[in-house]
């Protein structure tokens, strides 16, 4: 089995989560989250992530409605992943993240109550969930 880094996004256009993981043990965990400019990123911090990581694959939520249609997000995500192609090279997957949010949120709220659904946390905790999500599919 390959070791692979992957790093995972959770497109926001507020803020972005960032997770890296492993695909040996299939575990990821948060890292930051970066903030964005109505959905433009600080791409120069991608870019520091990306550096020190030197990730096999990008993995990028992408959100869709829980029937399965798009959303006005969705586009925004997929045009995301391809500028993160598109300027790094590096190979982009899209990932369905429906839930994953939802599932941060409770995670945390397990965790450590109120105090600890701090929007950072929760975006980048939402972007493990959609790695380990991806790592479960592939």
């Amino acid at each position: 089995m390959s070791t692979m880094t992957l790093l995972s996004f959770d497109f926001g256009t507020k803020s972005i989560g960032v997770a890296v993981g492993q695909q040996l043990t299939g575990t990821a965990r948060p890292l930051t989250a970066i903030k964005a400019n109505d959905g433009i990123p600080d791409w120069n911090t991608i870019e520091r992530l990306l550096k020190e990581w030197q990730p096999d694959r990008v993995v990028v939520g992408l959100p869709l409605n829980m029937d399965g249609t798009e959303q006005p997000l969705t586009a925004r995500a997929r045009k995301f992943a391809n500028r993160l192609h598109g300027r790094f090279g590096v190979q982009v997957e899209l990932h369905d993240e429906r839930l994953s949010t939802v599932e941060a949120r409770a995670d945390l709220f397990a965790r450590g109550g109120f105090r600890a659904l701090t929007k950072g946390s929760v975006d980048s905790l939402s972007a493990v969930i959609i790695l380990e999500s991806w790592f479960e599919n592939h």
